[in-house]
């Protein structure tokens, strides 16, 4: 039984770094909080921006989680 025990663990262990791949779903569904044209960076709206943020976030939050899960 302590066997069937250590095989589930791991998957506990990493369940809160699995949860952050949440937040880019969250932060790209409020499209409230970022349809805006200001502030400006470099001449890119807001709005495309902010989008382009989270993609390079999310890839970032990918290779957090799979590090921790090895």
């Amino acid at each position: 039984m302590s066997d069937h025990d250590n095989e589930h663990r791991p998957v506990r262990r990493v369940l809160w770094a699995r949860l952050l791949l949440l937040l880019p779903f969250i932060a790209m569904l409020w499209v409230s909080s970022y349809n805006s044209v200001e502030p400006m960076v470099a001449g890119i709206p807001f709005f495309y921006w902010y989008q382009l943020l989270w993609v390079l976030i999310g890839a970032a939050l990918i290779a957090f989680v799979y590090a921790v899960e090895r």
